[in-house]
C-alpha cells in the first residue's frame, strides 16, 4: 500500500502533531504533505522525515503571518501533486482534506474537527480576541472558504472522526458519515509512573498550551477564589495576562521537559480540563498515571470520562461551577487501578490496530 500523508501545517506542536507522530510512526516512508513547514517550531525528529509543503511555503512572511494568507490555502492543498498512491490520508483540523487525489487512489479523512473559524465564527473570534480591523475583513473571505470547504469534503472517500462531537459536526456541516477512531495516548509511559509517585500531593494540575480557548483563565479565577494550590505547565499568547491575575497559590510553570510533566501528573490531587476540546488526551494521560480528572462537561470529554469512576464534571464554562467541582471533589472516591484500566481503552496500540484495518479496507473497497 503505496501511502502519502497530508495534514494542515507544520508551524507548532500540540495534539494534532502529537497524532502524527504515530501515525508516521505507523508508515514512516509515507511522505507528508502540507501547506507550510517552520522546521524551528518543531521537534527534531521532522527533519529526519520527508516533509513536501506547498508552494504557500515560499511566501514572505508566512511563518510570521500565516493567518494572512488564509484565502490562498484552498490553493495551497489543491495544488498538490498526489498522483501514484494507493491511498492518501488527510489528518486535518482544515483544509487539508481539499487535496485533489487521482479517481483510482482512497482519500480517508482523519477528522480533528471541520474548521473553527468557518463553522464556528463568532464563538471562534470572540474568544480568540480577533481585532476590529480582521472582524470586518474576514466574513466576505469565509463565506467563499465555507462554500470550498463544504464542496471539497466530498471529494472524500471516508471520514473517521476523533469522537462524538466531531462526529455530529461531520455530520451537520459536511452531511457526510464518519465512524470514530479515538486518537493515541501514551498509557504506559504515564503509568509507569504512577508506581514510583507514591502518595498525591497537594496540588492540582493543568498541562496545556495557554491560549484562549483552552479556557485555563477560568482555573486561575477560580483557584484565586479557593485559595488551593494550582500548577500550570505550559506556554502561550496568554501566558503574560494569566501571571498578571495569578494570586501565589497560581503557579505558572512554562513548559517542561515530558519526565517532569509525566511526574506532575502522577502526584497532582486532580487534572483540571477547564476548555471544550474536540478530544483531549491530556487527561488519559492523567487516567494512565492515576489521577482522576475535573472537566468542563463538553465536548471529548463526553466520551473519555466516566463520571464518578474516573473524574467529575462542572457544567457551566464559569469560574464559580469550576470552584463548586472542585469543593466536591473527593480524591478518595477513586481507585488508581481502574482510572488505569479505562486510560488503555485510548492505547497507541489501539489506534493503530483500529486505524490500519480501516485504511486497509478503504484500499480494497476502491
Amino acid at each position: 500500500m503505496k501511502l502519502a500523508i497530508v495534514c494542515s501545517w507544520l508551524n507548532q506542536y500540540g495534539g494534532a502533531e502529537r497524532v502524527l507522530d504515530v501515525i508516521h510512526d505507523m508508515y514512516p516512508d509515507a511522505p507528508v504533505y502540507t501547506s507550510i513547514y517552520a522546521p524551528s517550531a518543531l521537534p527534531e525528529h521532522y527533519r529526519t522525515w520527508d516533509i513536501r509543503p506547498s508552494f504557500l511555503n515560499r511566501l514572505p512572511l508566512i511563518n510570521r503571518r500565516h493567518q494572512f494568507f488564509l484565502p490562498l490555502y484552498p490553493l495551497g492543498f489543491e495544488s498538490l501533486d498526489l498522483r501514484g498512491y494507493d491511498l492518501v490520508l488527510s489528518v486535518t483540523s482544515a483544509f487539508g482534506h481539499g487535496v485533489i487525489v487521482p479517481a483510482e487512489t482512497a482519500h480517508v479523512c482523519y477528522c480533528l474537527t471541520p474548521t473553527r473559524f468557518l463553522w464556528g465564527y463568532h464563538a471562534y473570534i470572540e474568544r480568540e480576541g480577533v481585532g476590529r480591523l480582521a472582524r470586518m475583513v474576514l466574513p466576505p473571505f469565509l463565506k467563499g472558504l465555507r462554500q470550498w470547504d463544504r464542496l471539497a469534503a466530498e471529494r472524500v472517500d471516508e471520514f473517521i472522526s476523533i469522537s462524538r462531537t466531531v462526529q455530529r459536526r461531520i455530520q451537520k456541516y459536511y452531511r457526510r458519515d464518519s465512524q470514530i477512531i479515538y486518537p493515541p495516548v501514551r498509557t504506559d509511559y504515564f503509568s509507569n509512573a504512577a508506581a514510583s509517585a507514591g502518595a498525591p500531593e497537594d496540588y492540582f494540575l493543568i498541562v496545556s498550551r495557554l491560549i484562549p480557548y483552552k479556557r485555563i483563565d477560568l482555573a486561575v479565577r477560580a483557584f484565586n477564589e479557593l485559595g488551593l494550590p494550582l500548577h500550570i505547565i505550559g506556554d502561550g499568547r496568554d501566558r503574560e495576562a494569566l501571571q498578571a491575575m495569578a494570586r501565589p497559590n497560581v503557579q505558572l510553570l512554562g513548559r517542561l521537559p515530558d519526565e517532569q510533566v509525566r511526574e506532575q501528573m502522577a502526584r497532582c490531587r486532580a487534572f483540571l480540563f477547564p476548555g471544550e476540546e474536540d478530544f483531549g488526551i491530556t487527561p488519559l494521560e492523567a487516567m494512565a498515571a492515576g489521577r482522576p480528572v475535573i472537566a468542563y462537561a463538553a465536548g471529548g470529554a463526553l466520551d473519555t470520562i466516566d463520571e464518578g469512576r474516573t473524574g467529575i464534571y462542572f457544567r457551566e464554562p464559569t469560574p464559580e461551577s469550576l470552584a463548586d467541582a472542585v469543593r466536591r471533589f473527593d480524591q478518595h472516591a477513586f481507585d488508581p487501578a481502574a482510572l488505569r484500566d479505562h486510560a488503555r481503552r485510548f492505547d497507541i496500540a489501539v489506534f493503530q490496530r483500529e486505524l490500519d484495518a480501516a485504511l486497509r479496507r478503504a484500499v480494497e473497497r476502491k
